[in-house]
C-alpha cells in the first residue's frame, strides 16, 4: 500500500467514523437538532466517539499535507515505506479511543499510537527537506 492510498484511507477512515458518530446519535434517543459538537450530551461510548471522529479530523491535515508535497515532488518513495504504518496508527487509536474507557493503560496505549504517527511525520518531513 503506497502513499496515495493511505491518504485516501486516512479520508474513509474519518468517514466511516462519521457514520458511527451518526449511528451513536441517533440511538441515543436525543432530538435530531439537540446534539452538542463536544459530545458531552451523549456520554461513554457516544462521547469517545465524538473524540475520535474530531481528533481524525484534527490530524488529517499533517500527514495530508507530507504525503501530497511528495506526491508532487515525485518523491513518494520517502513516505511509502511507513504509510502502512502511519495508517495503522491511526486507525489502532481511534479503536482504542472509541471502544475502552479511558484507563491510565489505555490513554497511554492512545498516546504511544499517536506518537507513533508524529514521529514518522517528522521523518517524511526532515526527508523532504533533505536534512535526513
Amino acid at each position: 500500500m503506497g502513499s496515495m492510498e493511505v491518504l485516501v484511507g486516512l479520508a474513509l477512515w474519518s468517514v466511516a467514523i462519521t457514520f458511527v458518530l451518526v449511528g451513536a446519535r441517533v440511538s441515543s434517543g436525543q432530538d435530531i437538532n439537540s446534539f452538542k459538537a463536544d459530545g458531552n450530551d451523549l456520554g461513554g461510548f457516544g462521547l469517545r466517539v465524538t473524540r475520535a471522529h474530531a481528533n481524525c479530523l484534527e490530524n488529517l491535515a499533517l500527514p495530508a499535507a507530507i504525503i501530497l508535497i511528495a506526491m508532487v515532488q515525485g518523491q513518494t518513495a520517502i513516505t511509502d515505506g511507513l504509510a502502512l504504518i502511519f495508517l495503522a496508527s491511526r486507525i489502532g487509536q481511534s479503536l482504542v479511543h472509541m471502544l475502552f474507557v479511558q484507563s491510565v493503560p489505555i490513554v497511554l496505549v492512545r498516546a504511544t499510537l499517536f506518537t507513533v504517527q508524529h514521529v514518522i511525520i517528522i521523518i517524511w518531513g526532515l526527508k523532504l527537506l533533505g536534512i535526513t
